[in-house]
């Protein structure tokens, strides 16, 4: 592989672990220097493996320049030097020359940790997902911006405040202490769950960007279940539904970029593969006492990798919709379940659970009235449908409802 094709591929797969060791050696308020010694290194590469070819093991010459860059910088600072002596002292205990260990498990701890600084709940959730998308992911500022919808000076002050909040709240890269590990590990499954939803429901046109949020999100979850500490039923659960989520990618966009709802899937372009590994994570997260919202989610999908409708299928979705409700309040879940109600009980039962909701600002909400309408007063479908055209905010979207406002008006 030329080097021109190679670079970009080791930058998104090393990029983040330099990044992530050598934050975790420096702390987390030299983050800026290790995202420099990591991108420099790309640099250098960049410039010699043009000129000389591509090495025989890239990604140890990544490694072992990296390592020179970060030495080189300690030893020409010693400013810099001075500020990070306690963390070197604790990881090179006694050695003299200082240890950058890019070994695999500690690549992996480092990631792991950096992901519970980052997960910090002193920084807000959009911040969180976007310092994970770049220092734990790779990704530009520029794909973080296209993803948002917004552009690259907003999500580097976005940035730029995060990593000032985390510095000034003194925060470590090290895994929380056992007390605090429930309560930390919580708030990175949010980030995580978060940042999934943001490829697989975002608004942005890129669907190899999107594709790629969620493998990164599912990336980090296979971390967190690797390791001893954090391999907890609610850590399998939410794998598991990014897992089922995941498997009708292929399945969702036909040949021409056209959405294709789930209705209209072809089932044979589902990826069996990862149907079976959200199968195998859901049966591992149903281990110990509790239940959480991501069990009930990943239940839900797990019904939806059976296509054919089913009386079981249908109630056992409205049940677990019930209980999701119960856990945790949602107008979007509530309206989920009024689809399940309509086909365990009809279109009229539904139609009246619906419209108590009153989600007048929500073209889904407007969407989902159109459709129970449908052959019981197609008017009255039609004006929904429209209002939800009105209020859909992506091209996607609009595509999906004016097909139905299309369909109505040749019956």
């Amino acid at each position: 592989m030329a080097s021109e094709e190679l670079i970009p591929h080791l930058f998104r797969t090393e990029f983040t672990k330099i990044t992530a060791v050598l934050c975790r050696l420096f702390g987390i308020e030299h983050m800026e220097a290790a995202e420099d010694i990591a991108s420099e290194t790309f640099l250098s590469a960049l410039e010699i493996w043009s000129y000389k070819g591509v090495p025989p093991n890239p990604v140890a010459w990544l490694y072992t320049v990296a390592k020179n860059k970060a030495k080189n910088l300690m030893a020409r600072n010693q400013t810099f030097s001075k500020k990070i002596e306690p963390q070197l002292k604790r990881s090179s205990a006694n050695s003299e020359e200082i240890e950058i260990d890019l070994s695999e498990k500690n690549i992996s701890d480092s990631q792991l940790q950096m992901l519970f600084a980052i997960c910090h709940p002193s920084i807000p959730a959009e911040a969180q997902i976007g310092l994970a998308l770049r220092v734990l992911c790779g990704f530009g500022i520029e794909e973080i911006a296209n993803a948002f919808l917004t552009n690259k000076e907003t999500i580097n002050k976005r940035l730029y405040r995060a990593k000032e909040k985390l510095q000034q709240e003194n925060v470590q890269i090290e895994f929380p202490s056992e007390k605090e590990i429930n309560k930390r590990l919580e708030t990175v499954l949010t980030t995580l769950y978060l940042l999934f939803n943001e490829g697989y429901y975002s608004e942005s046109q890129d669907a190899v960007l999107r594709e790629d949020f969620c493998l990164e999100a599912m990336r980090l979850s296979y971390l967190l279940v690797e390791n001893e500490t954090t391999n907890q039923p609610n850590v399998n659960a939410l794998l598991s539904l990014m897992c089922f989520h995941a498997s009708r990618f292929e399945a969702r966009k036909d040949k021409n970029g056209e959405p294709v709802l789930y209705e209209e899937q072809d089932e044979s372009l589902w990826n069996k593969e990862l149907i079976n590994k959200g199968i195998y994570f859901l049966n591992k997260a149903s281990t110990g006492n509790e239940i959480s919202k991501y069990h009930i989610e990943a239940s839900i999908a797990y019904w939806h990798t059976i296509k054919t409708d089913t009386k079981e299928k249908w109630e056992s979705i409205l049940q677990l919709y019930n209980r999701l409700l119960m856990i945790e309040y949602s107008p979007v879940v509530a309206l989920n379940r009024t689809f399940a109600l309509s086909k365990t009980q009809g279109k009229k039962a539904a139609i009246v659970e619906a419209e108590k909701l009153q989600l007048s600002n929500n073209h889904f909400y407007y969407a989902l009235l159109g459709e129970l309408y449908k052959g019981i007063d197609n008017m009255k479908a039609k004006c929904n449908f429209e209002k939800a055209y009105a209020l859909a905010k992506t091209q996607t979207d609009k595509q999906i409802i004016r097909r139905n406002i299309d369909a109505l008006e040749q019956v």
